[in-house]
């Protein structure tokens, strides 16, 4: 099937409009719902063709479907998924239609999620958990495994500052919002360096402008991830302390419930889980080829690429009792820290069973056998 690659990315700003304050500080019903018809409904619903009830396949018994009928709208960020899986190739024959909604951060991303604009959105543990707290209607539906080396607190070359102590008194800006994988590092790296957090001068800012401003000797440290870590480090920023050890590694896939609830959309999401991990499992065994192909689809040069290639590269697989139990322990911390203004059960937050979902109603459906770059 044809598929449409869209890139919607918010001005800073309007993401400082947005942030994960309305989660957080409670505003208004009305405030919330002008934000999200004005950025999302005018925009997205617009950009993203075909929002109507015509995505179903019209069968809904066990018989074959005309999965040509259905569409799926994957959200994503920085291009992440859907770069890998045109690499690998394994999502160039699915005989249902897709949809990319590319992001520049994971809270617009489930802002669009929550308005019915994306049936899919993949993010960090601590953006899925924000997301989750403000009663985004969303399930994890797959893991991601990576490791904590993409997350990192960066200072400038000749930057004064040489240990975390050294922070005391400091600005620190955080990429991208309250509630972010980077704030987490930050937390637990000054208590376990004994340093009084309050003593620290924390900002958020919207990661493309905080690598401008960190580029241009603007910001004293910077705790940030991926590429826009990899960008930094190949300029010659020195890593203060990085994440492995310390953040989980961990990184999921959602899925909307209304997307759930839709037995050929599960179907389909089902089909695209055994797809994307196919795609994974073949970066990790291209890992020149990939580097190359991730630099040019995203326009960055090849040696960021190759950097951030060299922290290893994610799995995608069923979700874990184990992983559930450490998103609970990130998400008690926030709770702890007063960043979440209440608790989730995240127990109650995992479909476990999607992934290897491929019964008689999932008819028509199956997976590649043979992967090859393809598209760049």
């Amino acid at each position: 099937m044809q598929h449409s690659l869209i890139t919607y990315e918010l001005e800073a700003k309007d993401f400082f409009a947005f942030k994960w304050e309305f989660l957080m500080m409670r505003l208004s019903k009305a405030y919330y719902m002008r934000w999200r018809y004005r950025y999302l409904t005018l925009a997205l619903c617009t950009a993203l063709a075909g929002c109507s009830d015509t995505d179903t396949p019209a069968k809904t018994n066990t018989q074959q479907r005309d999965w040509s009928q259905l569409t799926l709208r994957l959200g994503d960020q920085s291009k992440i998924l859907f770069t890998v899986a045109e690499a690998a190739g394994t999502l160039k024959d699915t005989p249902y239609r897709i949809e990319w909604a590319n992001f520049q951060g994971a809270a617009p991303l489930f802002e669009a999620l929550r308005a019915g604009a994306v049936d899919l959105a993949p993010a960090g543990d601590t953006p899925v958990l924000a997301a989750a707290t403000g009663a985004t209607p969303l399930k994890i539906i797959a893991s991601r495994s990576g490791t904590g080396r993409s997350i990192a607190i960066l200072v400038p070359e000749n930057s004064p500052i040489h240990s975390l102590k050294d922070l005391e008194g400091r600005n620190v800006v955080v990429s991208s919002a309250r509630g972010s994988i980077a704030q987490y590092l930050l937390i637990r790296a000054l208590a376990q360096a004994g340093v009084d957090e309050q003593k620290v001068n924390v900002g958020f800012v919207l990661p493309t402008d905080a690598l401008a401003a960190f580029n241009a000797g603007q910001i004293e440290a910077w705790a940030t991830f991926g590429i826009y870590q990899a960008f930094a480090e190949e300029a010659g920023a020195r890593v203060l302390i990085h994440g492995e050890g310390i953040n989980s590694g961990l990184g999921f896939i959602t899925a909307a419930d209304s997307a759930l609830a839709d037995p050929s959309k599960r179907c389909a999401l089902s089909d695209v889980l055994v797809r994307l991990s196919q795609a994974f499992d073949w970066a990790q065994k291209h890992p020149e080829e990939y580097a190359q192909i991730f630099a040019t689809a995203n326009s960055v040069p090849l040696n960021v690429s190759k950097r951030l290639r060299s922290w290893g590269d994610e799995i995608v697989r069923p979700v874990t009792d184990q992983d559930v139990q450490t998103l609970q322990d990130v998400d008690d911390l926030f709770v702890a820290k007063g960043i979440f203004p209440h608790a989730i059960n995240t127990q109650l937050l995992a479909d476990k069973n999607i992934f290897s979902e491929q019964g008689p109603e999932c008819s028509g459906l199956t997976q590649p056998t043979n992967l090859s770059t393809t598209g760049y």
